[in-house]
């Protein structure tokens, strides 16, 4: 593959989650948690789920002993309409094509199937990006890509819609995790195997008075009252159906029955030419 052409260095990601620690994966477990806590309020019962992720060792057992695990990857081992249930858990942030991650994935579902997809989103790690962005300019004169850039929820809902996908919605829910210090955090993303791969990161080391600004920057903006400094991680969650006539279909314009204004018992004024 020509990593010249992508943002994301996949061969490089893959070495990283190898040596990722099990136990250092809480957000992988928090939105496996968040997809059972989500199957639970759904009325109906999913015989051929599918999941993909990047640590298949968290989903063990998690939607029964028929569900169907695969490694996250550019093309997903997937079977058109195989599945009434896909669940893409948090690798999206890492893929150099989402839409087309999607779009597999809806090819995957048979009619009125559901897709729940899980991706951090835009205000994770906002803190230690902050603090390296400041440190750099101040330290180097200049920016290099440090943190990956992730989706803000609106623009990641609509990549339901690219990808064909009904009823798209799309919330999030931040998490706010506390460390010792910005070392410390850095040590925790290295467990989960979520540190930089981005292509166009510096390939050079940087100084120590670029990571002694960095950490005094953090604690001073980020710190609480106890010496911990805080971490930011948002989760957010696209939720969409494979199209089918059966579902709920919106209306047409100007097929109203009844005028906004009576319903509101209000005045209706017409505009002006």
């Amino acid at each position: 593959m020509d990593h010249r052409k992508n943002l994301i260095d996949t061969s490089l990601l893959a070495i990283r989650r190898e040596r990722a620690k099990p136990e250092a994966l809480f957000l992988q477990k928090l939105a496996a948690d968040e997809v059972q806590d989500r199957l639970n309020t759904v009325n109906r019962s999913f015989m051929r789920p599918a999941v993909v992720t990047p640590f298949p060792s968290v989903w063990d057992g998690r939607l029964g002993p028929d569900a169907t695990i695969i490694t996250d990857a550019d093309t997903l081992d997937l079977q058109s309409e195989a599945h009434d249930l896909v669940v893409h858990s948090l690798g999206l942030h890492w893929s150099n094509d989402p839409v087309g991650q999607l779009i597999q994935c809806r090819r995957a579902l048979n009619p009125d199937g559901l897709l729940l997809a899980l991706t951090l989103g835009g205000q994770t790690l906002h803190e230690l990006r902050t603090a390296l962005a400041e440190a750099e300019v101040a330290e180097m004169g200049g920016l290099s890509p440090r943190v990956a850039p992730m989706g803000e929820i609106r623009d990641l809902g609509a990549l339901l819609q690219r990808a064909g996908l009904a009823l798209p919605v799309a919330d999030s829910a931040p998490i706010e995790a506390l460390y010792d210090d910005m070392w410390h955090l850095m040590r925790d993303l290295r467990a989960m195997g979520e540190t930089n791969v981005l292509t166009g990161r510096l390939r050079k080391m940087s100084g120590r008075g670029f990571f002694e600004r960095a950490t005094e920057i953090y604690r001073n903006a980020f710190g609480k009252e106890s010496g911990k400094i805080r971490a930011t991680f948002e989760i957010v969650v696209l939720t969409g159906w494979s199209p089918d006539a059966s579902q709920q279909q919106p209306l047409r314009p100007g097929s109203a029955q009844a005028r906004l204004a009576e319903a509101l018992e209000s005045t209706e004024i017409p505009l002006s030419d």
